[in-house]
């Protein structure tokens, strides 16, 4: 499976510029033999919404919109991002499509919204996590987390369990105010090591470049195989178009000749999550 990384600048709001701007990727992608081409979160909209003023100022999507789904029509399947609206909330939003139809959709389950951040001021966390099959000829089963998701340890663990053999991490991470008290670009790093190493499974983290409204992200898209190692990856800074080959299967290998994900122990965990939501944990 040949997968295309695409390390974008998106600009705030522009979403008809944005999805145009996509497709010229896309059909880049599908000229290099791309079966997929990831975007970073919110690709499609930029990330500080809030900046944007008025509810009304912002063009939001719904994830069946025909615009997305013809991104999907090129050749390529396509994951972008969204600022998503349903008829009762928003959601920050990547989606998978293929040949002109939704095949899964995964909305962020964890909103930072603590020192710079402020996401859960203007979306919802989602309320599920799900791996889903490829439709890709080699077959596999694929789960997708954007950003923080995969900060928490047990997201990439359930995705896992769920048989993911490849974790999309569409991200918006920049470059942080106080390395010396929080380098982000070192947490990725072991953090998409240990993720790959430990779960056995392929590693596809998409970040996106550009300045916006005080931040500045970073880039440093790659992919990490099933062993811990950067098969291969993008430019800090600059925008950048990374064309991989992946074996989804090989995650079945290296879980075949080392088991470590073998034993969930499902039962267990149910106990000790209920015993501490009725101790008063959280929900």
């Amino acid at each position: 499976m040949r997968v295309a990384l695409a390390q974008t600048d998106p600009l705030l709001g522009d979403v008809a510029g944005n999805l145009a701007h996509a497709e010229e990727q896309i059909r880049q992608a599908h000229s290099q033999g791309a079966d997929l081409v990831v975007f970073p979160e919110l690709s499609l909209h930029g990330y500080h919404l809030g900046a944007l003023g008025r509810r009304d100022d912002l063009e939001s999507l719904d994830m069946r919109d025909p615009r997305l789904l013809a991104l999907s029509t090129h050749g390529p399947d396509v994951l972008p991002g969204f600022h998503e609206l349903t008829s009762v909330r928003a959601y920050n939003t990547s989606a998978y499509y293929a040949r002109g139809e939704l095949v899964h959709a995964h909305r962020k389950l964890y909103l930072p919204t603590y020192l710079a951040w402020e996401e859960r001021k203007h979306v919802s966390p989602g309320q599920a996590l799900r791996a889903y099959d490829l439709p890709h000829p080699a077959g596999g089963r694929g789960a997708t987390l954007v950003c923080n998701d995969a900060w928490q340890p047990v997201l990439p663990w359930i995705a896992v369990q769920d048989g993911a053999e490849i974790i999309f991490i569409p991200t918006n991470s920049a470059a942080s105010l106080d390395p010396e008290a929080m380098d982000t670009t070192l947490y990725w790093d072991t953090l998409l090591a240990y993720t790959a190493k430990m779960l056995q499974a392929w590693v596809v983290f998409v970040n996106r470049v550009g300045n916006e409204h005080g931040a500045t992200f970073w880039g440093g898209s790659r992919v990490v195989d099933p062993r811990g190692n950067v098969i291969a990856q993008a430019p800090r800074w600059e925008p950048a178009l990374l064309t991989v080959d992946v074996d989804v299967h090989e995650a079945r290998r290296a879980r075949r000749a080392v088991p470590l994900v073998a034993e969930a122990r499902l039962s267990l965990i149910d106990r000790e999550v209920r015993r501490l939501i009725e101790e008063g944990g959280d929900t």
